[in-house]
């Protein structure tokens, strides 16, 4: 992969992962952030499709990797609301 392949995924993986925290409702934090629980909900979604034998629809396929946008969303969503959760409830020491 080359380094413009890797930028553009770096890219659409932010996208998804800030798309994903404004569904739960829960900003985990800046960009870097939105690009890590995007490679996140990359991971989890589609597993969560494989087990429920749910179709893959709308992937991006960027020299040679596929990345599922829409699943990518939805495992983003549902990992920013565990963690947004798990920390909410925590209260913190003055």
């Amino acid at each position: 992969m080359s380094l413009f392949g890797f930028l553009f995924l770096l890219l659409i993986a932010s996208i998804c992962g800030a798309i994903g925290q404004s569904i739960a409702g829960y900003s985990l934090g800046g960009c870097f952030v939105s690009i890590i629980v995007g490679f996140i909900g990359a991971w989890l979604g589609p597993l969560i499709a494989k087990e429920l034998e749910l179709p893959m629809f709308y992937i991006i396929n960027i020299q040679g990797k596929d990345f599922p946008v829409i699943w990518s969303i939805i495992g983003s969503a549902l990992f920013a609301l565990v963690v947004g959760s798990i920390t909410r409830g925590r209260k913190q020491q003055p």
